[in-house]
C-alpha cells in the first residue's frame, strides 16, 4: 500500500481541526451558544453535537469494523458541558487511534449501517463535516460581532 500520509499524520490533521473547532465553541457567548441562528439554520451547539456524534464513533468503527447505528445527539444545556464532551471525545479518538490496523483505512464498511465508504473515507467525511459546521459557526460569530479564531491556526 502506498500512502501520502501516515496514520499519525491523519490523526494530527484531524485533531488540529478539532482544536480549532473547540476554539470556535469557546468564542460563543454562553447566552447565544444554544439558541442563536442565522437564516433558519440550527444553533451552533446542535451543529457541534453532530460533529461529536461522528468523531469517536468513526474512529471506533474504523478500528473495529463494528458500527453502532447513528442517532441524533442530544445537546447539553451549557457550553461547558459540550466542551467536556468534546474533550472526552478527543481522548477517546487518541486512545482508539493506535489500535487501528493499517488495512482498516482501505477496508470498506457501511458506516453506521448507512454510508458505504473506506475507513479513510469515513474519517475524511467526519473532518469535512466538522469544517462545514465550523464555517457556519464563523458566520454566526461574525453576525454577533465577534471575531472568530483564524481559520488556518489549527495549533
Amino acid at each position: 500500500m502506498s500512502s501520502v500520509l501516515t496514520p499519525e499524520q491523519v490523526l494530527a490533521h484531524w485533531q488540529g481541526h478539532r482544536r480549532l473547532t473547540r476554539r470556535v465553541i469557546e468564542a460563543f457567548p454562553e447566552d447565544k451558544f444554544l439558541s442563536f441562528s442565522v437564516g433558519g439554520l440550527r444553533p451552533f451547539a446542535m451543529q457541534a453535537m453532530e460533529c461529536l456524534a461522528l468523531a469517536a464513533p468513526v474512529a471506533r468503527g474504523v478500528a473495529t469494523g463494528q458500527w453502532a447505528e447513528y442517532t441524533a445527539p442530544t445537546t447539553p444545556d451549557s457550553k461547558a458541558a459540550l466542551l467536556a464532551l468534546w474533550d472526552q471525545a478527543t481522548g477517546e479518538i487518541n486512545a482508539i487511534w493506535p489500535t487501528i490496523p493499517v488495512h482498516r483505512f482501505t477496508d470498506v464498511d457501511k458506516a453506521f449501517g448507512q454510508w458505504e465508504n473506506t475507513g479513510i473515507g469515513s474519517i475524511q467525511y467526519a473532518v469535512d463535516n466538522e469544517i462545514h459546521h465550523r464555517g457556519q459557526g464563523y458566520v454566526y460569530l461574525r453576525a454577533l460581532g465577534i471575531e472568530p479564531p483564524a481559520f488556518y491556526d489549527r495549533s
